[in-house]
């Protein structure tokens, strides 16, 4: 029996600590075009996501953030791995919603909501490109969010925020908003971070609800070691650390080394090859 991954808790939704990452399933690599195009080619049907997602399920690695709106076969998959393998994969769903301050955007943003928990997603964490627009920073707040936070509580789900900005979590702490979780960038090297590490880490480390964090080996920057070793003993026993993997044998190594890090063992891995390994094993 595969060890079970450490859980914890978003409101009354168990969650698996890891979150399976989805940038390197859906064509985000950060690093070029060609690479993008890669992950494209291999990701390219419900069929192609499934060894990967029935991989980290083996572990009890349930949860799952995406913009499933994005890849209706990515949400198949979903589904179909569901049924394959008799276990619920909790959706965390990340749309961008059309937040301008009219009529005609308020109904486009509770359809991409109702979409949402059609898809089956348990959480709704507003994504940060579309929540950064309401940032007040001279009063402290998030305008209006209080109505699409209502939108997502009305369709049966659970509210959050993607937070890059980290003002975010600040913000929502103070005013008392229903955020129940925060999605915040959080690496080793400050990849993509707008503030200095230290400043993120008190951030999460103070916020009132659990916190999702992502981009820990801050997309291929760091090695898998470094960078999760950091993030797990960094990080909260309710936090989360979001994993992307491009194959399951890539899943199975960050699996072993979050594992140990949380355990605080060395982790048990194959050694990286070598040209003179190579030549050695054929004598030369």
């Amino acid at each position: 029996m595969d060890k079970k991954f450490p859980r914890t808790q978003v409101e009354n939704i168990s969650l698996s600590r890891m979150l399976i990452g989805t940038n390197w399933l859906l064509g985000w690599s950060h690093t070029s075009s060609s690479a993008d195009e890669m992950i494209k080619q291999r990701y390219d049907s419900a069929q192609a996501f499934k060894p990967i997602l029935e991989d980290y399920l083996r572990h009890g690695v349930d949860s799952i953030m995406a913009p499933f709106g994005l890849s209706p076969e990515l949400t198949r998959a979903v589904k179909e791995t569901e049924q394959h393998m008799g276990q619920e994969i909790i959706m965390i769903d990340t749309p961008t919603l059309d937040v301008t301050d009219s009529a005609e955007a308020r109904r486009k943003s509770e359809r991409i909501v109702k979409d949402s928990a059609k898809r089956g997603a348990r959480l709704c964490l507003i994504h940060h490109s579309a929540a950064e627009q309401l940032v007040n920073k001279n009063l402290g707040q998030i305008v209006r969010l209080d109505d699409y936070t209502g939108m997502i509580r009305d369709a049966g789900m659970v509210p959050g925020l993607s937070a890059h900005m980290p003002e975010l979590v600040v913000y929502s702490d103070q005013n008392g908003y229903d955020v129940q979780t925060y999605i915040q960038i959080f690496n080793c090297m400050g990849f993509l971070m707008q503030v200095e590490i230290e400043t993120v880490a008190s951030i999460i480390n103070n916020a009132k609800k659990p916190v999702m964090t992502i981009k820990s080996m801050a997309a291929g920057r760091c090695s898998p070691y470094v960078g999760l070793t950091f993030s797990w003993n960094a990080i909260r026993p309710r936090d989360m650390v979001t994993v992307g993997a491009f194959t399951p044998d890539e899943a199975e190594e960050d699996i072993e080394i979050s594992l140990a890090a949380i355990e605080h063992r060395f982790p048990d891995l194959e050694k990286r090859g070598s040209p003179n390994e190579e030549q050695a094993a054929f004598g030369k």
